[in-house]
């Protein structure tokens, strides 16, 4: 039989398909109601070890830096550490007037940090994996969708900064398979051909492999087809307004 130490190292984690767990937190950039304050949105909850720390200072001037691409793909961005709001401001305020990182310099961090002293947002999300520190986070990235259901996770150990290139090839990949109805393959970018779910019948699997229409099929499982990066990006992104007299 477990002892009562061996149960509490037991890590509650959401899993993917899950209702985003809901929480009221104050933050950088004043209180927030989550995930109901993003209804309707992408977004993508972080977590980051502690403040004032090099790789996770590499990682928000990398964040800041492309959270206006994110905002077109329609994908707000919100951190987490379980550091205090004021340690938060004054590191972000270090960020800006201070730190250069690969030509990145004067980043001023727009997007949310929660202040999680507690923790109990902290352990909502399993982002505290005592194997790895009892005391602070470690790098979660949570996708979630307009519906407020988690669609992917992520997890880092400390000692790794986060591939930025991958997280947002993922939301990209997602939106394309909502949007198009399609999977994407190994090391997808928009452009490739995308998957054809498998056929449900053995009717359907016949036509796919005698069909002409811009289909390849190299078994009755597996099937692609080309779908333009300009059909995906002109569908997903948000449009740039013209400013009109």
């Amino acid at each position: 039989m477990e002892s009562l130490n061996e149960q509490e190292q037991i890590v509650s984690i959401p899993r993917i398909g899950d209702k985003a767990p809901e929480f009221k937190a104050v933050t950088t950039q004043g209180d927030i109601n989550f995930p109901s304050d993003y209804k309707g949105e992408w977004v993508i909850l972080f977590s980051h070890p502690a403040d004032f720390t090099p790789v996770c200072t590499s990682e928000f001037i990398t964040f800041a830096h492309l959270e206006d691409k994110f905002d077109k793909a329609n994908c707000k961005l919100v951190g987490l550490s379980i550091d205090g709001l004021y340690s938060h401001i004054a590191w972000l305020r270090t960020i800006k007037e201070k730190i250069e990182f690969n030509g990145m310099k004067n980043i001023e961090v727009k997007f949310p940090l929660i202040e999680d002293i507690t923790m109990e947002v902290a352990k909502k999300y399993g982002m505290i994996q005592p194997s790895e520190s009892k005391t602070q986070a470690v790098r979660a990235v949570f996708f979630i969708d307009p519906k407020s259901m988690i669609r992917a996770i992520i997890y880092y150990p400390l000692s790794l900064g986060r591939n930025f290139d991958e997280i947002y090839r993922a939301l990209i990949a997602m939106q394309t398979s909502d949007k198009f109805k399609v999977a994407t393959p190994a090391d997808w970018n928009p452009g490739d051909d995308i998957i054809i779910p498998p056929a449900g019948s053995c009717g359907v699997a016949e036509e796919r492999m005698t069909s002409s229409d811009n289909l390849r099929c190299d078994d009755w499982f597996f099937c692609t087809k080309p779908l333009e990066k300009k059909d995906i990006l002109d569908t997903i992104l948000k449009k740039t307004k013209l400013l009109t007299k």
